[in-house]
């Protein structure tokens, strides 16, 4: 079988604020270690948008291939490959080590997924359940470990005690916290500064299961009212994706022993961070940065989905076409959308 020559791929340009589409020669032949595969669609997270803008705070490449999450399918392997074979169903991991030891993040420093096909070494990659689209695929690599993690299901220890877990906001990670949330036991609560988007979240609850909101516009003492949803004692983890602003609220909320999981920085970067000192001290709290996680974590992750049979349609808000990727990129920075939004190739 002849092997695609070249692929379609969108690279960004903070000239303008977007991304710009162009055709770019793939490898002639696979190394022993590589895999070839074609996407079929690509998630959208809020650094794809934030590094066109100049609200990233890492290092990346400001003409590099945007996005980390996607659904793909292998297209041939290379002669040492034995893991993985044609027609398998898989995602790139967010993060890996290259064979020279050297830590890549997909989309950020090292080109990501908005192409139709890719090559990547077969150890950047793992298999998706077999019960998901491609669309729902698409959203596991960077928001679905990055929710895995921050419930501390990498550590079974720390997870066996988790019982309730408040999730800011109706973003991906927080969504996709909540999908977790309800097959593992623990009772969540949302916030979000829209009614709608909370009542839209009910629907989720199966067999008597309690989905608490909180409106924080309404009610701006939203830790307040999360004591009050836990008898006064507190959440066990805390999914903050605003960042330091919120931080103050975070802890009220927060039950003592509890985790606030730092996953985002909707709030954006303050000059000077607030001491917290005391606040982690008083709850005896454990404040954690998650970067999504590790390969394990994702194929873990993927492995709990299969055997759970966890269904991911519920988050995703749109879907565009290939060739309106820049439309996709707008929508999302916008901030009108509740959950993913999926870019079909």
């Amino acid at each position: 079988m002849s092997l695609p020559t070249t692929a379609c791929v969108f690279r960004r340009n903070e000239a303008s604020d977007n991304i710009e589409q162009s055709t770019e020669p793939l490898p002639k032949e696979l190394k022993p270690t590589e895999v070839l595969i074609q996407i079929h669609a690509v998630s959208l997270n809020f650094r794809d948008v934030a590094m066109i803008h100049d609200r990233y705070p890492a290092p990346h490449d400001h003409r590099g291939i945007p996005c980390s999450d996607a659904g793909a399918t292998v297209v041939a392997v290379g002669d040492a490959v034995t893991d993985f074979k044609k027609g398998d169903h898989v995602s790139p991991t967010f993060r890996w080590h290259t064979p020279d030891g050297e830590m890549r993040a997909l989309g950020g420093d090292f080109d990501g997924v908005l192409r139709d096909y890719a090559v990547y070494e077969s150890d950047a990659l793992v298999k998706n359940p077999d019960h998901l689209s491609y669309e729902e695929a698409s959203i596991i690599a960077c928001a679905g470990t990055t929710a895995w993690t921050s419930l501390a299901q990498d550590d079974p220890k720390k997870a066996a005690n988790i019982k309730t877990a408040l999730m800011q906001g109706t973003g991906a990670v927080s969504l996709f916290s909540l999908l977790l949330c309800l097959p593992l036991g623990i009772t969540p609560i949302m916030t979000s500064s829209s009614d709608e988007k909370l009542a839209g979240l009910q629907k989720l609850a199966k067999d008597g299961q309690k989905i608490h909101s909180i409106n924080y516009r309404n009610t701006p003492d939203w830790a307040e009212e999360a004591l009050k949803l836990t008898d006064g004692k507190g959440v066990d983890v805390l999914v903050n994706n605003v960042g330091t602003s919120s931080m103050d609220q975070s802890f009220k909320a927060l039950k003592r022993f509890g985790t606030i999981s730092l996953v985002g920085f909707l709030g954006g970067t303050p000059e000077k961070m607030p001491d917290v000192t005391m606040a982690i001290l008083m709850k005896s709290a454990h404040v954690q940065g998650i970067a999504t996680g590790t390969k394990q974590d994702h194929q873990d992750l993927c492995n709990f989905l299969a055997d759970k049979k966890v269904d991911l349609k519920p988050t995703i808000d749109q879907v565009f076409g290939f060739d309106d990727s820049p439309k996709a990129f707008e929508y999302l920075y916008s901030g009108a959308h509740v959950g993913k939004v999926v870019i079909k190739i």
